[in-house]
C-alpha cells in the first residue's frame, strides 16, 4: 500500500510542479522541439504513475491480480511490498484509478473518432470545391489548390496527408514565401503533430481539474507552430516566413490591438524578426536526456523494494 501512496503522491507532485518549472524556464520558445519532447516525457510519467499506483493497489487487494503481477517474481519479492494490509482502501484506490484509466482510454477514442469524422467532412467539402479529374482518385494528390477570396493555408493530416492552400494566398505570398509557407505544413505532417494535439485534447477535455494536462494541450498548440515556423526558416530565413506569415493573416485583425483567435500570430513573427540563440548542442543533448529520465523515477520507486528483496 505504500508503494501505491508513493506512487500516487509523485504522479500529484509532478502534475503540479512539473507545469510551472517549464512555464518558468526561458529557452522553450529557443527550441521548441526539446519543449514538446519534455512535456511528453512529464505528461508520460504522470501517467505512468498513476498506471503503477493501480497495479500495486489491485495487487494488494486482490489474491487473483497479485497471482498475476508477481507470477514471475523470485521468491520473497511479493513480501517485501506489504500487500496483503489495507485491503479496503487499496481496492478503493484501484477502482478510482482503474476509472480514470478507462475514462482516459474513451476520451481519446473520443477525440480521434472526432477527428476521423471532421477530416472526411472537409475531404467531402474538398471535392465539391476542387473536383477529381476523370482518373484522379480521392488523395492521392499532396497538394490541393482551392478557388478563395481568402488567402489561406492548412493541412490535412492522414494517412496521407495533404496540403491546401487557397488561389488569393498564391496570388499575394510571393516566391520563396510560398514555398516557406509549404514547408511550414510540411513540417507539421512530417512530425505527425496531429497525434499530439489529440492526445493533448483528450487529457485535457476528460480531466479539465488536472492542471498539467490543460498546460499539456495549450503548449502543445503553440509549440507545434513554432516547431513547424523553425522547420521552414531554417529552409527559407527567418524574414520570409514571417512575412509569409502577415500576408496569409493581415486582413483577419491578427495583428491588431484587440485579442483575437489568432493572438499567437504576433508572437510567433516577433520571434521569427528578433531571433534568439539555439542552445548549444551539449545543453539541448542535457534537456532531452533529463526529460527522458523523468518515466523514470516512477519505475524506480515501483521497483526498489523488490530490488531490496533481491539484495
Amino acid at each position: 500500500m505504500m508503494v501505491s501512496l508513493a506512487l500516487l503522491l509523485l504522479g500529484a507532485l509532478a502534475a503540479v510542479v512539473a507545469p510551472r518549472l517549464v512555464s518558468r524556464a526561458d529557452w522553450p520558445e529557443r527550441e521548441p522541439v526539446v519543449a514538446l519532447w519534455v512535456w511528453q516525457c512529464v505528461v508520460g510519467a504522470v501517467l505512468l504513475s498513476f498506471a503503477l499506483s493501480m497495479t500495486f493497489s489491485a495487487a494488494a487487494a486482490w489474491q487473483l491480480v497479485r497471482g498475476h503481477v508477481f507470477a514471475s517474481a523470485p521468491h520473497g519479492v511479493a513480501e517485501a511490498y506489504a500487500l496483503g494490509a489495507n485491503e479496503t482502501w487499496s481496492a478503493a484506490l484501484a477502482v478510482i484509478l482503474a476509472c480514470g484509466g478507462v475514462w482516459t482510454g474513451a476520451m481519446l477514442a473520443r477525440e480521434i473518432h472526432r477527428a476521423h469524422t471532421r477530416r472526411k467532412r472537409q475531404c467531402a467539402e474538398l471535392l465539391v470545391r476542387s473536383p477529381l479529374m476523370p482518373d484522379e482518385v480521392p488523395g492521392s494528390e499532396p497538394l490541393v489548390v482551392l478557388e478563395a477570396e481568402r488567402p489561406d493555408a492548412w493541412w490535412l493530416p492522414g494517412a496521407a496527408p495533404q496540403l491546401v492552400i487557397t488561389t488569393a494566398a498564391l496570388r499575394r505570398l510571393k516566391g520563396r514565401q510560398l514555398d516557406a509557407v509549404l514547408a511550414h505544413e510540411q513540417g507539421h505532417a512530417r512530425a505527425r503533430h496531429d497525434w499530439l494535439l489529440h492526445c493533448s485534447a483528450a487529457l485535457a477535455n476528460g480531466f479539465p481539474q488536472i492542471p498539467v494536462f490543460a498546460a499539456f494541450r495549450d503548449e502543445m498548440h503553440r509549440l507545434v507552430e513554432l516547431a513547424a515556423d523553425d522547420v521552414a526558416s531554417r529552409r527559407f530565413g527567418r524574414l520570409t516566413i514571417a512575412l509569409a506569415l502577415v500576408e496569409l493573416n493581415e486582413e483577419r485583425g491578427v495583428f491588431g490591438p484587440c485579442p483575437t483567435p489568432g493572438a499567437q500570430l504576433p508572437q510567433r513573427v516577433n520571434r521569427l524578426l528578433t531571433p534568439v540563440p539555439r542552445l548549444t548542442p551539449a545543453r539541448r543533448l542535457r534537456l532531452t536526456a533529463a526529460a527522458a529520465l523523468v518515466p523514470v523515477v516512477p519505475l524506480l520507486v515501483a521497483f526498489v523494494p523488490g530490488l531490496r528483496a533481491l539484495g
